[in-house]
């Protein structure tokens, strides 16, 4: 069958969303036709396509076409609106055009599961939607926006889409809950989780990369990714306040838009590090430059954000600290496993005698890090794929045998 894969950002975009979308689409493309339409890479992409109404090109047996759209950067969000809506103006008519067989949104742009039910009710075919974050529960909680009337209506849209479509593809528990309470039907709503691969080796910690990384402190407790709104940033700078002239560092690797207020935030603190984005040959330096950690979800937004890094830092053997409410799937998975400590996600005294505990006790990190590599088996990449796989082929299927009831 022909799948059409919506999300606007797909390789040569290097967002974890366009990273996530190639490897469902190259998977599903083993057994089936599938063509990605995306926009003009805006991502920090490793590429740039000049302006052409449409760009088309072979990634790893993946059709992908990339519509003329804006491609400002995203770090203002005016720009990050334009693209938006020049992609979904451009994309919709093309996506009817092509005539697949089902189609599968992602969350990319936000509408993006709308844009999908509006082209899967035109043409009469299947809507298969993979939540990766949840909108606009998510724009309300990270205050980007305000409740309003559009919000209402965007909130109305978004449920018309999820009773429409055939499957509703969610990253944990935790999501399942609250796309079930906007009244999606139990029996369409598949938890896959994005899994990961063991990594083949992993450097040591005397690497130069890795004691780079840590930057000089005996203990490290490291948050590696975007901060951006979903984060419990505050609680964290206040817990590494607590701890300052303990030895006992906290580093952020990465970027995002929150990163220069958290660092103006942090002037005169010593044992708080900014550093940027590594390449990506050196991901297993940053997974092993941390004692710790840290995966982090706001309070209220459990549900609406499920970070995907959790399951590559159990591949990677290490412990987590989970900054996060008991309810969120990963602060469930960490407490049950022992694969790490869970906090408050509004507690910094917590968290800091949390660290300090463990950073006297490098027999216990030890010990979390052995049940961190044996819970990752049971999220491996590989196994989740090949469920997505199956839950798009079984909507196709379900919604084939319900035309033919409603013809009969």
């Amino acid at each position: 069958m022909h799948i059409l894969l919506l999300n606007e950002y797909y390789p040569p975009d290097n967002s974890a969303t366009a990273k996530m979308a190639a490897q469902v689409a190259e998977r599903l493309a083993q057994q089936h036709e599938v063509t990605a339409l995306a926009g003009r890479p805006s991502y920090d992409p490793d590429e740039f396509y000049p302006y052409a109404p449409l760009h088309r090109t072979i990634r790893n047996h993946v059709a992908v076409e990339s519509v003329g759209s804006t491609a400002y950067s995203r770090h203002q969000m005016r720009g990050r609106v334009a693209n938006y809506l020049s992609y979904l103006a451009l994309a919709v008519p093309r996506a009817l055009a092509l005539r697949p067989d089902v189609i599968l949104a992602m969350t990319d742009p936000p509408v993006a599961g709308i844009a999908g039910a509006f082209i899967a009710r035109l043409a009469g075919r299947p809507l298969v939607y993979n939540i990766r974050d949840m909108y606009p529960d998510m724009a309300l909680g990270g205050n980007i926006v305000g409740q309003s009337e559009w919000i209402g209506r965007w909130e109305k849209m978004h449920r018309r889409a999820l009773k429409q479509a055939a499957r509703v593809i969610v990253l944990g528990d935790d999501m399942c809950e609250r796309i079930l309470a906007k009244g999606a039907a139990p029996e369409n709503v598949v938890v896959i989780r994005d899994g990961a691969t063991p990594p083949s080796e992993m450097p040591e910690t005397e690497d130069p990369i890795v004691q780079e990384i840590r930057c000089g402190f005996q203990f490290v407790a490291l948050h590696a990714g975007n901060l951006g709104f979903y984060g419990a940033w505050e609680t964290l700078l206040k817990a590494a306040e607590i701890l300052n002239n303990e030895s006992t560092g906290m580093v952020f690797v990465g970027d995002g838009a929150n990163r220069d207020a958290l660092e103006r935030s942090t002037a005169g603190m010593t044992n708080v590090r900014f550093l940027p984005f590594r390449p990506v040959e050196q991901i297993p330096h940053v997974m092993v430059a941390g004692d710790l950690q840290i995966i982090t979800v706001k309070r209220g937004l459990e549900g609406v954000v499920v970070p995907s890094k959790l399951y590559s830092t159990l591949a990677a053997g290490r412990p987590v600290l989970a900054v996060a409410a008991p309810e969120s799937d990963v602060a469930r998975i960490v407490v049950k496993s022992g694969c790490g400590v869970a906090v408050d996600p509004d507690d910094p005294i917590a968290i800091a005698v949390v660290l300090r505990e463990l950073r006297n006790d490098p027999s216990r990190l030890s010990e979390m890090g052995r049940r961190a590599r044996e819970t990752a088996k049971s999220y491996a990449r590989v196994d989740e794929l090949n469920r997505f796989v199956a839950t798009v082929e079984e909507a196709v299927a379900t919604h084939g045998r319900v035309s033919r009831n409603l013809n009969s």
